[in-house]
């Protein structure tokens, strides 16, 4: 099933917190959600889920429409909030069985669900638990399998790997990853590099507007203005080949870096510094032992579309 959202506006009194937004996340493709606290992650994945009603706008779910359909939205998707809320003093099995039964799932094929979301979301130990005995991160797998268990053709998880360590963020980076083959998948986190790992296409989101959208690729394609190299040059005085390289017409910066004799060089707008750096090091009697390019970072494009005012 596709998302498609058209012109989605939600104001909470005069702040708007999404502007007039439309996007569509494709079947099999697992889209991540970027932005800064209050940019209007969460209010549009609750508009998707029917939790809120946007001041204007159309989404759709499929052939669902989220306004004039909401029910059939709301059992075509699984959904993940940012606060995983659940209920502390029932068992693990117990309460995937409520959630089961809740989600309309014939009676018949409710163990073999739980016995699948167990395995899948790494519960084995502790599905005889009270879900108030569980650390953060067991909770956290509690909520995905409740996300999953009536085998949902979207997903929506906000902030899906809160309070996981490093092993098990990798274990449901994968299961995502997965999922996200057959499924509709939209996910947001404050993680980059996670997101990055995890998702076929990035989207970021400021102040209730897209502001970016596309691979991890592509977003370092647009963002490739200025040139970014890191070089190590021997036999030389570290203050002088700061202060030689510096002054070239094309370079913008130069910084030391904790390596001994290397440095990252930018160049300035649309410029490229290699051929004057080489000149140099030739002139001066430097040997250049690497000349590597520098990816601009994905958190440096996030920290630039979400900084400016």
């Amino acid at each position: 099933m596709d998302i498609v959202i058209q012109n989605l506006t939600k104001t909470y009194g005069p702040q708007k917190a999404v502007d007039n937004i439309s996007f569509t996340v494709k079947t099999g493709e697992v889209l991540g959600f970027l932005g800064p606290n209050g940019a209007g992650k969460t209010t549009t994945m609750k508009a998707i889920t029917s939790y809120l009603i946007p001041d204007s706008g159309e989404i759709t779910v499929g052939s669902y429409s989220v306004s004039k359909e909401p029910q059939m939205v709301k059992k075509s998707i699984g959904y993940l909030p940012e606060h995983n809320s659940l209920y502390p003093e029932m068992d693990v099995i117990d309460y995937l069985q409520f959630v089961a039964e809740l989600q309309g799932i014939p009676s018949s094929k409710i163990p073999g669900r739980i016995l699948e979301m167990v395995e899948i979301c790494g519960l084995e130990g502790e599905k005889h638990k009270k879900i108030n005995e569980l650390s953060k991160g067991y909770r956290q797998r509690v909520g995905l399998a409740q996300a999953l268990i009536h085998d949902p053709a979207v997903l929506i998880l906000d902030e899906p790997t809160t309070g996981l360590d490093p092993n098990q963020i990798v274990e449901i980076r994968e299961l995502i990853r997965k999922i996200g083959r057959e499924k509709t998948v939209l996910l947001s986190s404050h993680i980059l590099a996670e997101v990055e790992a995890t998702c076929d296409r990035i989207m970021i989101i400021n102040k209730g507007k897209i502001v970016a959208d596309g691979t991890s690729s592509e977003l370092r394609k647009h963002a490739q203005g200025k040139e970014i190299v890191k070089i190590t040059i021997e036999d030389a005085d570290s203050e002088q080949v700061i202060k030689k390289i510096q002054s070239l017409d094309t370079v913008e910066w130069i910084d030391p870096l904790d390596e001994t004799n290397a440095y990252e060089v930018q160049s300035r707008p649309n410029m490229s510094s290699r051929r004057d750096i080489f000149r140099l090091c030739s002139k001066e009697g430097w040997i250049i032992t690497e000349m590597t390019p520098i990816q601009t970072k994905l958190e440096d494009i996030f920290h630039e579309l979400t900084m400016k005012k």
